[in-house]
């Protein structure tokens, strides 16, 4: 052990392998020191366990009316307490992670590769190619996210999938302003020249060359931008145009609890706190992460 840190921490590395080891070694170390790295790290585990293990760690169905004891406030038989319809908040808190951390993954999953794509080809071709993608950008990011997410949800229609599709379609443009900047600073390197002369086609430079490049920038941006990706996703629902009833989801609820806010104030400030508890977990993991592989960031 004592060996491989000496290896990870040489100043002057052999290769360039190692100098990549060496600094994911020390942006770890350090990222491992932070308490805050260190919490959202574990909120964010904490979540996916919870999503998994909800039916398990729920309880009770959180679809199960019982109106004898509607708006009841945080007691040992209803922990965090009952909404309008006499359902378990804690089941639904519980239940309410799936839908939750579903748009996330699937969000990132879109969003990332698009802005990618976009990106890299736009840096590396320039020329037209370059003026038509980043004008098309330029339009997606001068409208607001929330904004521009409404109007395709009203066009599409309310559901998980069409929320996801419609918060995609304003993600994506940050991921491609990024890699075309990562693209740009690289395009005339000496190695890319020398895949060029070798006869290397033109996509595997891409894919082999250019785009691991890219992704360090890209999987920091993707995981501070999950906090955002939460809070719209949380938005919809609260206006109702995201995840539909009966299924238990942050935003509906705390637009539920809206209208008991002031007598029971628990029904909105449970799944509120939810919402406050997962963007500051992915806004934490985002730091620590990007002190793991952003190696200009000390």
């Amino acid at each position: 052990m004592t060996t491989l840190r000496t290896w990870l921490n040489d100043e002057a590395p052999a290769s360039a392998w190692q100098a990549r080891c060496g600094s994911y070694y020390r942006g770890l170390d350090r990222a491992l020191r932070s308490p805050m790295t260190l919490f959202g790290i574990a909120a964010v585990l904490l979540m996916i366990l919870v999503a998994i293990v909800a039916p398990w760690l729920a309880g009770i169905d959180p679809n199960v009316q019982d109106f004898t004891c509607r708006l009841s406030p945080p007691s040992s038989a209803h922990w965090l307490g009952t909404d309008q319809l006499g359902r378990d908040l804690w089941s639904r808190l519980i239940y309410g992670t799936r839908p939750t951390l579903l748009i996330v993954l699937l969000v990132a999953w879109l969003s990332a590769p698009m802005g990618l794509v976009v990106g890299i080809c736009a840096g590396y071709f320039g020329g037209w190619i370059n003026t038509v993608f980043m004008r098309v950008t330029d339009i997606f990011m001068a409208l607001p996210r929330l904004v521009l997410a409404l109007m395709f949800v009203a066009v599409m229609g309310p559901g998980i999938i069409n929320a996801v599709i419609a918060i995609t379609v304003t993600a994506w443009p940050p991921y491609a302003r990024l890699a075309r900047t990562e693209t740009l600073a690289i395009r005339n390197s000496d190695f890319l020249h020398a895949a060029r002369v070798a006869g290397i086609p033109t996509w595997r430079i891409l894919v082999g060359q250019v785009l691991p490049l890219c992704l360090p920038s890209t999987v920091i941006r993707v995981t501070l931008d999950m906090a955002g990706v939460i809070l719209t996703a949380a938005g919809l629902g609260f206006l109702g145009l995201g995840a539909q009833p009966p299924l238990a989801e942050w935003g509906a609820m705390v637009s539920t609890g809206r209208l008991y806010i002031f007598d029971q104030w628990w029904v909105a400030a449970v799944p509120g706190a939810a919402i406050l508890f997962g963007s500051l977990a992915f806004n934490l993991l985002g730091d620590g992460l990007r002190d793991v592989l952003d190696p200009k960031h000390a």
